[in-house]
């Protein structure tokens, strides 16, 4: 059975679970909350390991064959022009389509939301290099750095670093095999996650007053993913058919949506770009490493959507271009520094949004704290089908792809 059939049905179990389940239960609320972060664990349990020692015998090869930099730049245009593109048009769509505003109360206080920029960037360098790899951490950015200089490290002398280059090309070698095991049992842990999300979603439904706006993004997310995304491949040579890409995307796309977690999606993600891209290692893992750590244009996209609609709601008035403009850039901005909110980048930017832009809107974010996990969703949702599209697109046009058939797609 495809992985993607495994990923589908056992979300649809799990939905059809959640419609038994009591709304407003907190022990069951508990109990769902805990087998979420239980299943998001066995998830990303083989995540560090595979993406070391894949980015580091990745980063060496791109060396010896003078390309890495190439790459690295090609991905960085790729992940800029998708999160201006991406933002702008949201910015145009919840404008045009206003959806209903939001009373406004708040049941608790003003939280601290940061990007601890400063911290991260410190965590980059521990003092002992080996840091970076352990601990329970979801930034995945100082593992990408360690990495980056073992490969750059490998290339100084052949004689010396060959059975180096060895082992670590098996052991990457190895922890794809086990990352391929964990996602081959990923249905199952789909039933958890589909079953809360199901349960928060019913729940926020009943709170009409967001309806307008979950369908907002459910349509505009759709639109781009599966209409205005795949017309930018007609432009490839040779020509490519979307719709074998969209279904080869189907795995990583269940996987964001219900789980709303990056790092959680990245091993289905990579499995996808090589079984049925046909993207070779080298490109593949470089580029997802990338888009992962600082393209996130979806969650920044959703932010800056929800923020105008907080605004409608405080003013009852229509925005003007220039704070739109000025929205959406301070979102552009951030959608390079969300490496360290893998699980909730959408809402951790609306949060910085509302507190950056001051004029009593700093505690904005909490009219929508009911539906951060459905901001989430679309985020992640958003980021996962532009990084997968992103890396195919790079990966032949640098010549790092081979065509692949539907029908030995995983």
């Amino acid at each position: 059975m495809k992985v993607w059939i495994k990923l589908f049905l056992g979300a649809l179990v799990g939905i059809l679970i959640a419609r038994f389940l009591p709304q407003d239960n907190g022990y069951i609320a508990g109990i769902m909350d805990w087998l979420e972060k239980l299943a998001l664990r066995i998830g990303r349990y083989a995540v560090i390991p595979l993406l070391v020692f894949s980015l580091t015998i990745a980063v060496y090869n791109l060396r010896q064959d003078g390309r890495f930099w190439s790459l690295v730049v090609r991905s960085f245009l790729f992940i800029a022009g998708a999160a201006a593109f991406v933002i702008a048009a949201g910015v145009i769509v919840v404008r045009l389509f206003s959806p209903q505003q939001l009373p406004i109360h708040f049941e608790e206080e003003l939280g601290s939301v940061s990007l601890d920029t400063a911290g991260n960037i410190l965590a980059l360098f521990p003092s002992n290099m080996f840091q970076a790899l352990t601990g329970d951490t979801l930034y995945l950015f100082p593992v990408c750095v360690f990495a980056f200089f073992l490969g750059m490290g490998l290339s100084y002398d052949r004689s010396f670093t060959k059975p180096v280059i060895a082992l670590i090309d098996s052991l990457s070698r190895v922890f794809y095999h086990i990352a391929v095991f964990f996602s081959e049992i990923m249905g199952l842990l789909m039933i958890v996650l589909a079953a809360y999300w199901a349960l928060r979603f019913r729940n926020a439904l009943r709170v009409e007053v967001y309806n307008d706006f979950i369908v907002l993004l459910a349509v505009f997310s759709l639109v781009l993913s599966f209409v205005i995304l795949p017309l930018f491949l007609y432009v490839l040579r040779p020509k490519v058919n979307p719709w074998a890409l969209l279904y080869g995307s189907l795995g990583a796309v269940i996987t964001a949506w219900f789980s709303g977690d990056i790092n959680f999606t990245l091993p289905v993600m990579l499995r996808c770009g090589k079984e049925n891209f046909g993207i070779r290692r080298r490109a593949n893992t470089v580029t997802h490493a990338l888009f992962n750590t600082f393209g996130r244009a979806g969650s920044a996209m959703t932010a800056a959507a929800a923020f105008i609609l907080i605004i409608k709601s405080y003013s009852g008035l229509d925005m003007t271009l220039a704070n739109s403009f000025f929205i959406g850039l301070r979102a552009f901005i951030i959608s390079f520094f969300l490496a360290g909110h893998p699980g909730d980048g959408a809402y951790t930017a609306l949060a910085l949004i509302c507190m950056g832009y001051g004029q009593s809107y700093e505690a904005g974010y909490l009219l929508l704290k009911p539906l951060a996990f459905y901001l989430i969703t679309i985020g992640t949702f958003l980021d996962t089908v532009i990084a997968s599209f992103s890396s195919f697109v790079i990966a032949r046009l640098s010549g790092f792809q081979e065509d692949r058939s539907p029908r030995h797609f995983m």
